[in-house]
């Protein structure tokens, strides 16, 4: 396997992680009331935090185990990388005019700072996917 294809599996895994994380603390802290009235801000930015030095640490220590290859990009993996960013970047795109939809229909903040992460978190996710499915079972690139 290649460092760049663990790279995608690490970030897959970040993301799914600490989204069903975040998930679980405002759903937790619910209970039987409405969710727009829990304080999500905080455990928004933490999570998000969290995952980015998460993915940092797991990246390095990926490298450190597997040293060989680290620093060697070929044609192949650029293009999956390109590849992988673009199909990712459609729900940024997709998360971006829904949360202008819906700011522009005056919802809660709760929700629009939901549909945004969701969106990145989405990105993330479809992003890693592609790139590791192009590994697996070949990239032809168009």
């Amino acid at each position: 396997m290649s460092f760049e294809e663990k790279r995608a599996w690490i970030f897959l895994l970040v993301a799914i992680g600490g989204y069903a994380t975040y998930l679980g603390v405002i759903l937790g802290r619910a209970d039987a009331g409405p969710v727009t009235e829990v304080a999500y801000a905080a455990t928004l930015l933490w999570s998000i935090g969290a995952a980015i030095v998460a993915s940092i640490a797991l990246v390095a220590v990926a490298a450190f185990v597997s040293a060989e290859g680290v620093n060697h990009k070929d044609q192949r993996d650029r293009e999956i990388h390109r590849f992988g960013e673009y199909v990712g970047q459609s729900f940024v795109i997709l998360g971006g005019v829904v949360a202008l939809g819906m700011a522009l229909a005056e919802w809660d903040h709760f929700w629009i700072a939901n549909a945004i992460y969701a969106a990145f978190v989405l990105s993330a996710i479809l992003g890693s996917v592609a790139k590791i499915v192009a590994y697996r079972r070949g990239f032809q690139p168009w």
